[in-house]
């Protein structure tokens, strides 16, 4: 199965959000690529950190993240 990117914006709203699956017991993944940058030596803007989840756990991804963005 494959990632699906459910999220790209700040990294204190990605961590809201995967903090929000994690504790219903879906994983993610978090690429963040303002450290990624800062380490490489060089800035990158405030909305470069992305969430992914596993295809087979959006159904129950789904309600959560409709959540999240209605600021539930």
């Amino acid at each position: 199965m494959g990632l699906k990117k459910i999220f790209s914006g700040s990294e204190i709203l990605a961590q809201a959000l995967q903090t929000r699956l994690e504790s219903a017991g879906i994983g993610v993944m978090v690429k963040n690529n303002i450290q990624s940058a800062r380490m490489a030596g060089f800035g990158q803007s405030a909305m470069a950190v992305e969430v992914f989840v596993e295809e087979y756990n959006m159904e129950k991804a789904d309600p959560i993240i409709e959540a999240f963005k209605m600021g539930e």
